[in-house]
């Protein structure tokens, strides 16, 4: 998988695709200084609105509204320079199993695909701005700027796509235009008579999947599969393909994600993930594996302030697995269980796939944050323990000495600000003090002021380095969110989950039978989908008929998320075994092997969050409002 591939983050500095070439590396730094004004505008109002509530007890009627606006640009926006970047998550399973000729051959495909998708955006974009009279609530902005978004993103898109670059000459970016616009059309005037509306779910989910497999980036492929759904229908369907991307984002709930990432960020710039190593070593080090153990601890408590497993598996693996290869561990198991750790970032608060999760089904965070603590901890218990079964049988670790209690207690009092975190999170969202929106823009702060005024790492450099990363995370991460809104939308049309819940229908009355298929059918998708696309779309899908058995909606989403991390292990997707196995420098056909002890620990738990409600939902009713 290329550095591109990563689930829930962009890769490793946000500038490493930076385009290099005169005109293009200036648009490129301009629309990167305006997409994280944006954001950081979008954090801004948002703190002043918990400010003014809770300090002067009155509140403006405007600041979310406001908010979402400059989101939903600064996504857009921030599309584009990803496309320039080359920095968009895909799967290159296929592209790297071919020889050379092959593969950019592949690669010039997937291009042109990338330019029949913008192309789409721009035209029924503006298309549906035409047609946008309403105004926004509190701003009385008319929308059609809202949704102007769109098209620019899309255009912004074409000229990344077009303009030469390092190692592409100008005939190739004309030569991607081109194929872009033959596709375009091919399909647009085309499908009519190839396929025809009687086929449209099943193109939807042909194109998407086969577009994500051979190495389109997944946002462009959910986008072309919404846009080769709906290409034989009248021209007003293929315009609810912009208006559905750009009205996803019209979310205040979903600014918890770059609110989250920026303050783990930033913790992380401030010096604190060598603190938490430094404190996992002290509890644990000592143990059987006790360096495997202490990653386990390690991607634990940075679960509580980070939300995102891509990010906490590059940070552990450059941390952890040299140090463990250095005591003797392989390569491989070491890198196996940093990506087996990393998982916990989306099962302890502040998740993001929880966070997710809870905007699509309409739960409350602050219950799906409880209810979750006592699995993740599971997972990690799991994970110890067969650390120390492989570590016994291989004879790993076992050679740091046991430190003394003030040695532990001072790596303790150095850790207890970040610490602190997801307790000031969870509390505070769960009894209503703020939402989790606005707990993601206080976490911001408080990791401002932990690394400027109490770890004193801090810098203006790495400040801007850690937000313009931080920015670009959240980008290619909500920008999936916004392209399978559509995909999503074209299956409710063709009535796919009614279909699906029909079929399943039999099973409402027999729940245990019933959750086992859910949780085989999930585990078999997270071998193909990525984590977020697949949120958006099989949760309107699932959650009713899991409703309808009987199951609780927050125990669901926990039994849902789960399944999904469980597969960014396996293969062929497994982000976080490449992701951990190229940073840690593993062979990646041996990380595989080594991560099955650690897969099948995971789907234990998983089995029993299952088939144990009271696991989920007991501390919800002890912690409830």
């Amino acid at each position: 998988m290329n550095a591109n591939a990563e689930v829930e983050a962009a890769p490793e500095g946000a500038a490493s695709g930076t385009p290099n070439t005169g005109a293009l590396l200036v648009l490129d730094r301009v629309l990167e200084v305006l997409c994280i004004g944006l954001m950081l505008a979008a954090v801004s109002v948002s703190c002043l609105q918990v400010v003014l509530r809770y300090v002067f007890n009155s509140g403006l009627p405007w600041p979310e509204e406001f908010a979402t606006w400059v989101f939903a640009w600064a996504v857009f926006i921030g599309m584009a320079v990803a496309t320039g970047r080359e920095a968009h998550i895909s799967i290159d399973v296929v592209l790297r199993l071919l020889p050379h000729r092959p593969r950019s051959a592949l690669e010039f495909f997937n291009r042109c695909v990338m330019a029949a998708a913008s192309i789409m955006l721009l035209v029924h974009g503006m298309d549906y701005v035409n047609r946008a009279i309403a105004a926004s609530p509190a701003l009385q902005w008319p929308m059609k700027y809202f949704f102007l978004a769109v098209p620019v993103g899309g255009a912004l898109n074409l000229v990344f796509l077009a303009w030469p670059k390092a190692g592409r000459s100008l005939m190739q970016g004309v030569g991607v235009l081109v194929g872009g616009a033959l596709i375009y059309l091919a399909i647009r005037y085309g499908a009519s008579s190839l396929y025809g509306e009687s086929g449209s779910a099943i193109v939807l989910v042909l194109v998407g999947m086969v577009g994500i497999v051979i190495g389109v980036p997944v946002a462009f492929a959910l986008a072309f599969g919404a846009f080769a759904a709906f290409a034989p229908f009248s021209q007003i369907l293929l315009v609810t393909i912009s208006q559905n991307m750009a009205a996803s984002l019209n979310s205040f709930t979903l600014l918890a994600i770059p609110f989250f990432i920026l303050a783990a960020a930033v913790m992380n710039a401030g010096g604190i993930t060598p603190r938490l190593v430094d404190l996992a070593m002290q509890l644990v080090g000592h143990l059987r594996g006790g360096l495997g153990q202490a990653n386990v601890v390690t991607n634990t408590m940075l679960a509580g302030i980070s939300g995102s497993s891509t990010a906490d598996a590059s940070t552990i693996a450059k941390l952890l697995v040299p140090e463990m290869a250095r005591h003797g561990y392989s390569r491989p198991f070491s890198a196996a269980l940093t990506a087996a750790s990393s998982i916990l970032a989306n099962l302890i608060p502040p998740s993001l796939g929880l966070i997710i999760y809870a905007a699509l089904a309409s739960v409350s965070v602050g219950a799906i944050f409880v209810a979750t603590i006592v699995p993740g901890l599971m997972v990690a218990a799991a994970l110890m323990i067969v650390v120390y079964v492989v570590a016994r049988i291989r004879g790993f670790g076992g050679d740091i000495p046991k430190t003394s209690l003030s040695q532990r207690m001072s790596s303790l009092g150095l850790a207890i600000p970040a610490l602190i975190l997801p307790v000031i999170i969870v509390g505070g969202v769960r009894f209503g003090v703020f939402t989790a929106t606005e707990a993601g823009a206080i976490a911001f702060i408080y990791a401002l002021l932990c690394g400027a005024l109490l770890y004193r790492k801090l810098t203006a450099a790495n400040l801007v380095e850690a937000i313009r990363e931080a920015v670009f995370d959240t980008v290619v991460i909500v920008i999936i969110i916004a392209t399978a809104a559509p995909f999503a939308w074209v299956l409710a049309f063709e009535q796919v989950p009614q279909k699906i819940a029909q079929e399943l229908s039999v099973l409402v009355s027999q729940p245990v039978l019933l959750m086992l298929t859910i949780n085989l059918f999930l585990l078999v998708v997270g071998l193909f989908m990525e984590m977020i696309a697949s949120l958006v779309i099989l949760v309107p899908i699932l959650v009713p008929l899991a409703v309808a058995a009987g199951v609780d909606p927050v125990h669901f989403g926990i039994i849902i998320v789960m399944n999904l991390v469980i597969g960014a292990l396996t293969p062929p997707l497994g982000v976080l075994v490449f992701t951990t196995a190229r940073v840690g420098g593993a062979n990646q056909a041996e990380t595989f092997r080594a991560v099955i002890p650690f897969v099948l620990a995971l789907i234990g738990v998983l089995l029993l969050v299952t088939f144990v409600p009271a696991l989920t939902l007991l501390p919800v009713s002890w912690f409830g409002p």
